[in-house]
């Protein structure tokens, strides 16, 4: 008799225990529901604030590094609603095929999937719900910090433009460099002191095709710049003797006073150092014919210049994951929604993460997905891409974006499968006027398979749709698998 009641309230424990951890279970996911809720909400908000301030003319620091703030929030926000959302699962089939594992999260702000199953995936879940708590503290804060910042808004001139789609609008504008053109505008409106009669120096320093020579044109391009400038000259070349020959003018009024009395800017691309003595030189030949008020820019990859300037110079950085991936998204899926596709989203976020955020990368890959928004075509895509990069690591202990950014040579891939390896010796752009002997293949041919050229060639990577309209376009050279750029010892790092 004992033995069948200790039996019953056996059982009877155990279905007590399971219905209290179901019903936790259903507590929990309730309360991330409604904190998703929340804030998708608070999105909306930040998305609206925004929009109406990008629509707006605003001239004030403090108000831009707000704005800055602001539009940093969006992405981190949108971030972490999209990695919960297309990113909660532990793997991803595609329509049949076997389920794939997802890598796990680089960033800081990664959100965990949600099985209840053990005290660990409990902590998880606890620590989840504090992330979302925190980003919605700060949204929310952020956005009750904003009521004087949208009243002075109204204050300033509206931007007249033409309505167009997320996807038109971030693939026609300089993306994510809002503010570092205003802080360049402002250097270069700032009056100079009045016994100074030497021109004030600006460097500006990033990587290659980080965006320094879009960001100086749009600059020069500037009604505020135009109007205050009566001459603007770029030079570009390795070395001064190539300056005057390169010389081109961007923008002159023929109305404004003689040579040598008017401001005028000079803006010079160098793509290593400058020697001291010849910077000297040149510098005390600007400040003799350059009138009061002027000022230059020098834009380089070499930390070195910054030496030459007469005020802190400026890096560009590559773009943050969150605000990287906001970006990718619009050009992956153009018009269409990735909610309404959140397979093809998922892979996207993998594609996005494996990219390094390199915008050369974005606008290549983005267009192909764009134009074929298949979740076997995408998911063939990641394969492929990860396989690349994992190559690289292991031959030569480097990411291929960071090779490419150093000038080395990187073995490019294709969805199709070809006894040659295709390898990437030089990435180079072009100006659009004018424009001889474009190749008519595509880096994208190359990487759907529509090509299987062989041989040495050129193809166009990306025409850019933002000034200063380059084509980028890359030199191949196809090898056999097993030649000598395939046999490079593995650096110590990639053999740990």
């Amino acid at each position: 008799m004992e033995a069948i009641l200790s039996a019953i309230m056996s059982d009877l424990l155990s279905r007590d225990l399971s219905m209290v951890i179901q019903r936790y279970k259903r507590s929990r996911a309730e309360e991330v529901e409604h904190k998703l809720q929340q804030l998708q909400r608070v999105l909306l908000r930040v998305d609206a604030m925004v929009e109406a301030a990008e629509g707006r003319h605003i001239t004030n620091q403090a108000m831009l590094r707000q704005l800055e703030m602001l539009r940093q929030g969006m992405y981190g926000g949108h971030y972490m609603l999209d990695t919960f959302k297309y990113r909660g699962d532990d793997e991803v089939s595609c329509d049949g095929d076997l389920p794939v594992a997802l890598p796990g999260f680089s960033s800081a702000k990664q959100i965990p999937s949600f099985p209840v199953s053990s005290s660990n995936a409990n902590r998880q879940n606890t620590e989840t719900l504090k992330k979302l708590e925190m980003m919605l503290d700060g949204l929310e804060t952020l956005m009750g910090d904003m009521l004087e910042f949208a009243v002075f808004l109204q204050g300033y001139p509206r931007i007249c433009r033409q309505p167009y789609s997320t996807y038109l609008i971030l693939g026609n504008v300089m993306f994510g460099r809002q503010m570092e053109m205003e802080t360049v505008i402002n250097f270069l409106l700032r009056p100079d002191a009045p016994a100074s009669k030497s021109p004030g120096v600006l460097p500006i320093i990033g990587l290659a095709r980080i965006g320094k020579t879009t960001l100086v044109e749009h600059v020069c391009l500037d009604e505020r710049v135009r109007s205050y400038f009566s001459s603007i000259v770029a030079f570009t070349g390795e070395d001064l003797a190539a300056f005057r020959a390169s010389a081109v003018i961007k923008h002159q009024d023929i109305t404004a006073a003689p040579h040598g009395n008017g401001r005028s800017l000079a803006v010079i691309e160098l793509a290593g150092d400058m020697d001291k003595e010849a910077w000297s030189r040149l510098y005390c030949s600007a400040a003799s014919s350059m009138g009061q008020g002027s000022k230059i820019v020098i834009t380089s990859r070499s930390e070195k210049i910054a030496a030459l300037g007469t005020t802190k110079a400026l890096r560009l950085k590559a773009l943050p994951q969150e605000a990287y991936w906001y970006f990718f998204k619009a050009l992956a899926f153009g018009s269409s929604n990735p909610s309404d596709q959140p397979k093809l989203a998922s892979l996207a976020m993998e594609i996005a993460a494996l990219l390094n955020g390199t915008f050369l990368g974005a606008n290549i890959l983005g267009s192909l997905m764009r134009a074929n928004q298949n979740t076997l075509f995408w998911f063939r895509l990641l394969q492929c891409l990860r396989d690349y990069t994992r190559k690289h690591l292991l031959m030569f202990g480097e990411h291929p974006t960071k090779l490419t950014e150093q000038g080395r040579p990187v073995h490019t891939w294709s969805m199709a499968r070809s006894h040659d390896v295709l390898t990437i010796i030089g990435i180079r752009y072009q100006k659009p006027s004018p424009q001889v002997d474009v190749p008519e293949v595509t880096v994208q041919d190359i990487i759907s398979g529509r090509s299987t050229r062989q041989g040495n060639f050129s193809a166009v990577a990306w025409t850019s749709t933002v000034p200063p309209y380059y084509t980028y376009l890359v030199s191949y050279a196809s090898e056999r698998a097993g030649c000598s750029t395939t046999k490079k010892k593995r650096s110590r790092h990639a053999r740990v």
